[in-house]
């Protein structure tokens, strides 16, 4: 995996990236530290992907399992440290899982599976995070 970040100048703080699979992230910084607010913050974006890594994993297990899933949300609260390096100290991981008769014992492993086993991102945030999560589920 590789990406390449590029700072947009002398102007701010905002920065552009280039995945390797060719496409394009901005990032900002708060205005407080000489940006201009005008896209996520960098650490917010560590944030979002291990939410999508995760529940790309529930769906995926889900699908798997064949339970007719049509819909999942993932919020994530976080909390960071005080003093740097500021990493995150708890993470929150409120599933939304909307379906057919989906289980709740099966939704539950799946999010088990994806925080244990599968989720590269929350596995390793769990290093330095306290890692919980809940679930619900709205039938469809």
């Amino acid at each position: 995996m590789e990406c390449k970040v590029s700072w947009n100048g002398p102007s701010g703080m905002s920065f552009r990236a280039e995945t390797g699979s060719g496409h394009m992230v901005n990032m900002d910084g708060a205005p407080e530290g000489g940006g201009h607010n005008l896209a996520p913050r960098p650490m917010e974006m560590v944030l979002l992907g291990t939410g999508g890594c995760t529940a790309y994993d529930v769906v995926l297990i889900l699908k798997r399992g064949r339970a007719d899933v049509k819909g999942c949300e993932v919020t994530l609260k976080a909390d960071r440290a005080e003093t740097d390096p500021k990493v995150f100290t708890k993470i929150h991981f409120h599933f939304t899982v909307r379906g057919k008769d989906l289980k709740a014992t099966v939704v539950e492993r799946a999010v088990a599976l994806s925080h244990d086993k599968y989720c590269s991102a929350s596995i390793m945030l769990a290093k330095t995070a306290e890692i919980t999560h809940s679930f619900e589920i709205i039938e469809e």
